[in-house]
């Protein structure tokens, strides 16, 4: 496998000094980050948009923006040497719900009988103006034994709507899809709920936390011959931001404090209409040849809600880092309150996150170049472009795999306007 990363479909947005990378290979990886129904040119695809004038020809409009993502994804997965057969994580944003059922229409018509494990949430919004979805995929490149299998989970299921492997192995890896407070009937499980009659006797966030672990993550991770010992890099999504002491207080009895790498993301909505948490999941097997390294300790803590990131062979994964320190936010967000239209604050952040990352790369045995894919969560998608800039000069210039997502103001830490989740590549 080469050490090198190779970005994949790159472009420069017209009439702005952004490089994009939609796609980066690295090693035996592909990564497929923020794929938009985008024309560059004017914004949402005419196609997908339709005819003003005739709103209801064609097939629906979310159904249509979900066949163009879907094309993309095959377009660049084939540039990378690689196919639908071996993608092994979805993560699915979108502004409304009713975008979701067309899409899962066109996913599976592009994808067929195998889709790898996925997560979709509702958030406020995203970058491209009246697009709906927002999409990244991780997939490998068929050889050394890699190629994604299905694990065999009976007590851990997907909506027959969505239609998503629950689990998969790959290599030494496990992908545990999104998971929900929801029994393998696809109905709320009573288990994970307060009795409605209760206003006390289990608090709901930790109700459902709790059974997420024990019902869902036990029970697949054994399936795959891995354990919670083993996870390196888990993504909550939480209804109420305000929840996440008492979600990590259950998670750390089960995981251990800073144990993996960790990313909390407020949420504005879910699949599940009684779901106020949902959480997808990345481990390695027990028996694997690649072991976790845990890298703590080198920004501070208080940035991040797991360790500041777990290496798992070739591959960095980071926790969610937000602009602060032992006191609190950083002193650049408040100096620069005074000049709100001159993105003063919005770059203090990003600095500093950024910084953060080069720390963390270093003492995980790499680089902030190799970065191969970037989530970042916004409060006001205003912030993006200063934000930006930061990467770009990072990066020197190179394209930048990035995605960026509105999301329910306010973060975990209410003075902070963004969060970053970023994975690189460790060769």
């Amino acid at each position: 496998m080469t050490s090198k990363v190779t970005p994949i479909g790159a472009v420069r947005i017209p009439g702005t000094d952004i490089h994009y990378a939609p796609g980066m290979k690295a090693g035996g990886w592909v990564f497929l980050t923020g794929i938009e129904a985008l024309d560059y040119g004017v914004g949402l695809v005419p196609a997908v948009a339709g005819t003003a004038g005739l709103p209801n020809h064609g097939l629906p409009r979310h159904r249509r923006e979900g066949d163009f993502i879907c094309a993309r994804f095959k377009e660049l997965l084939a540039q990378a040497g690689t196919s639908f057969a071996n993608t092994v994580r979805l993560d699915q944003y979108y502004p409304t719900w009713k975008a979701v059922d067309p899409y899962h229409l066109a996913r599976r018509a592009a994808f067929g009988d195998y889709i790898p494990p996925s997560t979709s949430v509702i958030m406020e919004e995203l970058l491209t103006a009246r697009a709906d979805i927002t999409a990244s995929l991780l997939a490998v490149v068929p050889g050394d034994g890699r190629e994604p299998a299905r694990v065999s989970t009976p007590q851990v299921t997907a909506p027959v709507w969505s239609g998503f492997a629950p689990a998969v192995m790959s290599g030494d890896f496990v992908f545990i899809a999104g998971q929900m407070a929801r029994g393998a009937d696809g109905n709320p499980d009573p288990r994970a709920h307060t009795p409605s009659h209760s206003r006390w006797g289990g608090y709901e966030i930790r109700r459902q936390t709790e059974y997420l672990i024990r019902e869902k993550f036990v029970p697949a991770l054994k399936a795959a011959g891995s354990s919670l010992a083993n996870a390196v890099k888990a993504q909550v999504y939480l209804r109420d931001i305000d929840d996440t002491a008492h979600f990590l207080d259950v998670w750390n009895s089960h995981f251990g404090a800073r144990q993996c790498a960790l990313s909390i993301v407020p949420t504005k909505d879910f699949g599940l209409v009684p779901g106020i948490i949902e959480i997808n999941l990345v481990a390695l097997t027990d028996a694997a040849r690649t072991k976790k390294k845990i890298i703590d300790g080198c920004i501070p803590a208080e940035m991040t809600y797991g360790a500041a990131a777990v290496r798992a062979g070739d591959l960095l994964l980071c926790s969610c880092m937000m602009a602060v320190d032992g006191a609190g936010p950083i002193a650049g967000i408040s100096a620069g309150q005074g000049l709100p239209y001159f993105g003063k604050a919005a770059r203090a952040q990003m600095d500093y996150i950024v910084n953060a990352v080069k720390a963390v790369c270093a003492a995980g045995g790499t680089q902030i170049e190799n970065v191969v894919r970037i989530h970042q969560f916004h409060t006001d998608l205003a912030d993006f472009y200063p934000m930006h800039r930061t990467w770009q000069e990072a990066l020197g210039g190179a394209p930048v795999p990035f995605t960026a997502i509105r999301v329910p103001a306010t973060l975990s830490v209410p003075a902070c306007s963004v969060m970053i989740d970023p994975w690189v590549y460790a060769p």
